[in-house]
């Protein structure tokens, strides 16, 4: 799944693309922001990107299945 994260006061957004559902990222969000903690997102290689909660401006949580587009194998 892709996972976009603007930021307060930052030109681009993030994107990572993760194994975990969106109904569990949403969680994580809602907890890190009701907590003033970070918000922690682990991708598919096991980076981790992590975000002060307060500095979140929107989190856009794409589809779950993204075709591969190219001719190797996947």
């Amino acid at each position: 799944m892709e996972v976009r994260i603007g930021i307060s006061d930052v030109a681009r957004e993030v994107t990572v693309r993760t194994k975990t559902s969106a109904e569990d990222i949403a969680e994580q969000l809602q907890t890190a922001v009701t907590e003033n903690s970070l918000f922690e997102v682990v991708d598919e290689h096991g980076r981790r990107v992590i975000v002060p909660a307060s500095k979140v401006a929107y989190l856009d949580l794409g589809s779950t299945d993204v075709r591969a587009v190219g001719f190797g194998a996947v």
